[in-house]
């Protein structure tokens, strides 16, 4: 009897499969600007990460052609919010309910978005009064090929006292959730935290609008006895605007922003993700290749303490990202066509890649003295010499291949 039992239990496992949903494809994204918007499925666009409302696998359970609609009017972020299915698991299932989806979004959302289309229309038409908030910092363009024209961006500083920025905020940073794998809300009570928003220039029936395009999240970390370390913490630039540049503009400017304060000891950024440490580079390379302490003929004398001095006094950069910094200029002033050169850069660089290395080897030398001979044999197995030196020249390779980008960014900049 058991293979029929068996045969059973898949063909309900198959019909239960059928109501799985990938919630990152059922999510539905919009920044909306004119009505028409809502109908084009050219400005739809989808979470990377979902699982962080969904769970791992990210999957919603009990419904066939789920669509969840996030609609934002493209400034001041109302929203709109629906879900819309084909079919939906019913009690013949036994004892198998579908997840309560709204409620999951709920939990992110601010409460008062609207759930019909013309609410949200309407609303739509209220947009021309939307102006960002804060402070301007800076304003540039960039060429739009589609557009054929040149669109104007704005970065401004803002902060809770700002009327309407708390709710605003509250609006902006539900797309952490979608795009920053380890998002989190932050408290917004705590006055150390400043809040850098870019804002693209648009034209709509003659008036001039504003739509958001990305922000990010710096607290002011206290410095005995009278200094701050401001840490870069969350940075989004929205999908419809990635790899136009924004990121590195929003970056400089707020690099250039706590320049000019006294008060500012150096710069940092929590758990940086690759792409922004990539991002991290080209600015700050951009920033220093004019200070006279990265002069070529500097550069090949090696690393020193007047390059760390001078970049965190002047562009309060700190003494591991000027490390980087040096190692790229001294790439671009590097012939590695030239043996001697090349391999001069390359011991300088890989002396620092082995510093973790040679840490290991001084706490198995610590370990030598306390553990029995055989617990020894199984630790020094691990660290095989030559798969040390396997691994110390893939790093050197990569990290190359990614200077080498951040030169041609900066050759075309």
């Amino acid at each position: 009897k058991t293979p029929t039992f068996s045969s059973g239990l898949t063909a309900m496992e198959k019909k239960l499969a059928e109501y799985k949903c990938n919630t990152n494809e059922a999510i539905q994204l919009k920044l909306v600007r004119f009505p028409e918007d809502l109908e084009d499925d050219n400005t739809t666009f989808n979470p990377e990460y979902s699982h962080q409302v969904f769970g791992d696998d990210e999957v919603a359970f009990g419904y066939k052609g789920l669509k969840i609609l996030l609609y934002y009017i493209a400034g001041n972020l109302s929203t709109f919010f629906r879900i819309e299915y084909t079919s939906k698991v019913n009690e013949k299932f036994d004892c198998v309910e579908a997840d309560d989806v709204e409620s999951k979004i709920r939990e992110i959302i601010p409460p008062g978005f609207c759930t019909n289309t013309d609410d949200f229309v309407s609303l739509l038409e209220k947009e021309v009064n939307f102006k960002p908030f804060g402070m301007l910092l800076h304003t540039y363009s960039i060429h739009n090929e589609e557009a054929g024209e040149d669109i104007t961006y704005q970065i401004y500083k803002a902060d809770m006292t700002c009327p309407g920025f708390r709710e605003y905020h509250e609006r902006l940073q539900t797309f952490l959730m979608w795009f920053i794998e380890t998002a989190s809300f932050i408290d917004v009570d705590d006055e150390r935290w400043n809040y850098f928003l870019v804002f693209e220039k648009y034209n709509k029936d003659g008036a001039t609008l504003f739509a958001t395009v990305g922000y990010m999240t710096v607290y002011n970390y206290y410095v005995y006895p009278d200094k701050t370390r401001p840490r870069v913490s969350q940075m989004l630039i929205l999908p419809p605007f990635q790899g136009e540049g924004h990121g590195a503009q929003l970056l400089e400017t707020v690099h250039r922003y706590y320049m000019s304060s006294p008060t500012v000891l150096d710069i940092t950024a929590e758990d940086p993700s690759e792409n922004y440490v990539k991002l991290r580079d080209f600015v700050l390379v951009k920033l220093c290749q004019d200070l006279l302490c990265f002069s070529p003929v500097k550069l090949m004398q090696g690393f020193s303490q007047e390059m760390v001095t001078e970049a965190q006094q002047k562009l309060k950069i700190n003494k591991q990202h000027t490390r980087r910094v040096y190692e790229i200029l001294r790439l671009r002033a590097t012939n590695m066509g030239d043996a001697e050169q090349s391999r001069s850069y390359q011991l300088d660089v890989k002396r620092r890649l082995i510093g973790p290395y040679k840490k290991k080897q001084r706490e198995l030398a610590k370990m030598r003295r306390c553990l029995r001979p055989e617990e020894m044999t199984h630790q020094l197995n691990q660290i095989d010499l030559n798969l040390q030196r396997e691994q110390l020249e893939e790093s050197f390779q990569q990290l190359v291949a990614d200077y080498r980008r951040v030169l041609e960014r900066l050759a075309q900049a």
